[in-house]
């Protein structure tokens, strides 16, 4: 199925229920649906063809989700980019995939001239709430949903390209993931199918919507017929929950950095906390002290723990009923699809040994977007010798009943004195330790013992000393992969995305030396 097609559907079905709530916007299936119809019609007017990319550089606002599915039904190729970047970040996805029109708002007109010029590429320029700012050589967004135009007839099906989603960069140049209608109808059935969702949730979502995590939150609630309450951030916890509360909320996907912000929220009345029926949570598991939290704020609440990345959307979840027992365990592979950890020969690690985690099944991406070489080393043959499984870089060990377990990014894993160490072990001894709010470790290059290793810290509670860190940690770590020193700091450094950055983390602490 193609995926304005669930937006269709949806619209056929009840066309008066609520699809979208963003600030004091409130829009049906049906408005929803028109309003995509007349941009998709602009768009082909202003000679957006079938197969040519359309950049969204936008809030999660109801025109960021009216554009998705306007690039969709014109049969471009939508390219979301998160607009925290800086206009270096968006000139590259210029540069790289050459859109024919650039959707943008209005705050962002300066950086997106200078991304232009930087990357030698002018497209279309489209511009929301622009009043008299908008350039003579713009269009304003609000006359493209005025416009009535047929779009072009032509043949379509789920194998085109739907979305170029470029990663974060965190292991070298953004790289363009190719998803194909047919991958996120894939992806959006199989989530909807283990969350359960339908046309009877309300789902808030403050991430953002050019965020993998974030554009499914808006597709599968269009496909299962639920509403999407939009935030554009989780910056002040107490409104939104109380915004939750009063549309009735009913899931609720998290990161790891809103756990630890609702974990220190204080007299919170649970007649003012939305009916949850689910939360979800990705990037990093959570601390057992956040967990408990959670189920303290929404005891009837299910917890999903989930792994996933650009290049399948998702991969794996734990069941709720499991989360007691293995709360550190990202689960089992998706239904339909198979996740294998595999040792440096490609064979099947043995339960509890290192591996690399790879991935196959009808929602892994088509490959890198004009980066073949790449493609070719992900994307390759399993121990099966058929099809071709995701090497995801990361590494993961299965327990002896197949439940699995993130370890770290396979480039994240450094020596120090001679003693293989991945940060990421080390971040979650830091965060079951009591009065830790988060805190990631990081490595720099040492002359002498290859690699040091040094934690930031953010403390919840005045009490916590850089000798209680340490304590803590020698009696559940390695010597190699107890911290040198234990820095402390207000808040983590983190990406645009709202992820903790290990990167920025060394970085900030190489200007402190």
């Amino acid at each position: 199925m193609r995926v304005e097609a669930f937006l269709r559907k949806r619209a056929a079905i009840a066309p008066s229920s609520t699809a979208l709530i963003a600030g004091s916007e409130r829009l049906s299936f049906a408005d929803l649906d028109q309003l995509s119809e007349r941009m998709a019609g602009t768009l082909s007017l202003q000679g957006v063809k079938s197969g040519d990319r359309v950049v969204l550089f936008m809030d999660s606002v109801a025109e960021m989700a009216i554009a998705i599915f306007a690039g969709l039904k014109a049969g471009a190729v939508v390219v979301p980019v998160n607009p925290g970047v800086r206009a270096e970040g968006l000139a590259h996805v210029l540069r790289h995939c050459l859109p024919k029109a650039l959707v943008y708002d209005a705050r962002h007109i300066k950086l997106c001239d200078e991304a232009t010029v930087a990357a030698s590429h002018k497209p279309l320029s489209i511009i929301a709430r622009s009043g008299t700012l908008a350039p003579h050589d713009a269009v304003a967004f609000e006359a493209c949903l005025e416009t009535k135009a047929p779009l072009p007839a032509g043949q379509k099906n789920d194998r085109d390209l739907a979305f170029l989603i470029y990663t974060s960069g965190s292991s070298g140049m953004p790289k363009g993931v190719m998803m194909s209608h047919g991958n996120v109808d894939a992806a959006s059935a199989m989530i909807a199918s283990y969350l359960g969702n339908d046309d009877h949730d309300v789902v808030l979502s403050a991430l953002p919507l050019s965020f993998t995590y974030g554009l499914y939150q808006l597709l599968v609630a269009i496909r299962s017929g639920a509403t999407l309450v939009l935030e554009k951030n989780f910056a002040y916890p107490h409104a939104i929950l109380e915004k939750a509360c009063d549309e009735g909320v009913t899931g609720f996907p998290l990161v790891p950095t809103m756990a630890a912000m609702l974990a220190t929220l204080k007299n919170l009345s649970h007649e003012r906390l939305p009916p949850l029926r689910y939360m979800t949570n990705a990037a990093a598991h959570l601390p057992p002290a956040h967990i408990e939290a959670l189920r303290a704020l929404f005891p009837a609440a299910r917890l999903y723990s989930m792994y996933g990345l650009t290049e399948c959307a998702r991969a794996t979840f734990l069941a709720p009923e499991e989360l007691e027992r293995r709360p550190t365990s990202v689960g089992k592979a998706l239904p339909g699809t198979e996740a294998l950890v595999v040792d440096e020969n490609g064979n099947e690690a043995a339960p509890n040994i290192p591996g690399e985690l790879i991935i196959r099944g009808p929602h892994v991406m088509q490959g890198y977007w004009d980066d073949p070489v790449e493609t070719a080393r992900v994307l390759r043959s399993g121990p099966d010798g058929r099809g071709k499984f995701l090497h995801t870089g990361d590494l993961f060990k299965r327990d002896t009943e197949g439940f699995l377990y993130f370890i770290g990014r396979r480039d994240e894993v450094v020596k120090v004195r001679g003693e293989k160490v991945s940060p990421r072990q080390v971040d979650a001894v830091l965060s079951a330790c009591p009065g830790v709010h988060e805190a990631v470790a990081f490595t720099t290059p040492d002359p002498i013992a290859g690699n040091r290793l040094d934690a930031l810290v953010v403390p919840a509670s005045p009490e916590l000393t850089e000798q209680v860190l340490a304590r803590f940690c020698k009696q559940r770590l390695p010597d190699p992969m107890v911290p040198k020193s234990f820095i402390f700091r207000t808040e983590l450094p983190k990406t645009p995305n709202g992820k903790i950055s290990r990167r920025l983390a060394a970085m900030e602490a190489t200007r402190i030396v």
